[in-house]
């Protein structure tokens, strides 16, 4: 825990706050269930986005649904997420979070997605369209193999 959190924002101090709780919730879980309702948690985080979020957080979702099914959705820091073995591999972080200008797709460190010595892990999302389905499906499928 951050033991000086006088140097965060509102918002990244409102965002730890939901992470604790997310945490708390997850924690209880246990068994075949457990999958379900963390899939419902990401769909209804997805649900109570604002537009454009909300759109494009669904597009994200039926993408990574489609081209990688085996990660399993849930949520992170309040974020629609995707994980293998327990672990985030992609997240959608929604512009309406932090006031940002862009919504972003991003990935973490089990991403496959290593180019020599140095490459992305994040990408502005700016709207629902063939191109940034099939780029985001190019990534999700990299990133998983």
């Amino acid at each position: 825990m951050v033991e000086d959190d006088s140097k965060l924002s509102a918002a990244e101090r409102k965002a730890l706050k939901e992470r604790t709780a997310e945490l708390r919730k997850q924690s209880g879980r246990k068994g075949g269930n457990r999958k379900e309702r963390e899939l419902q948690d990401a769909i209804e985080a997805i649900e109570a986005l604002p537009e454009p979020d909300k759109a494009l957080a669904q597009m994200v979702h039926e993408v990574v649904s489609e081209v990688a099914p085996d990660l399993d959705p849930k949520t992170w820091y309040g974020f629609p997420s995707y994980a293998r073995d327990g672990k985030v591999l992609v997240f959608f972080q929604q512009a309406s979070k932090f006031d940002e200008r862009y919504s972003t797709l991003g990935f973490q460190t089990i991403a496959n997605l290593d180019d020599g010595d140095m490459w992305a892990t994040s990408y502005a999302v700016m709207a629902d369209t063939p191109d940034v389905r099939k780029r985001i499906a190019a990534l999700v499928t990299k990133a998983v193999s």
